[in-house]
């Protein structure tokens, strides 16, 4: 049976740091990154581990902003 595997883009410019997709991630594989930040000065979602990311688009349909697109494919 084929692994699904996924990815995340977000957009860092408009993420405001909010946390709901990393509280929604099944995986725990976002995090907000811990030392940069945007120029809104807010620390910005980031996929910390892409080998685990499953697709499941949890942390995109929660995002209030629309900053996360997925894609999800089959290996």
């Amino acid at each position: 049976m084929a692994k699904t595997r996924g990815t995340i883009v977000v957009d860092t410019e408009h993420c405001k740091g909010c946390d709901l997709c990393v509280v929604a991630c099944p995986t725990d594989v976002i995090e907000l990154h811990p030392t940069d930040v945007n120029q809104k000065g807010y620390h910005y979602a980031r996929l910390k581990n892409d080998n685990d990311c499953i697709g499941c688009i949890s942390c995109g349909l929660v995002c209030p902003d629309g900053c996360i697109t997925v894609y999800k494919w089959k290996e």
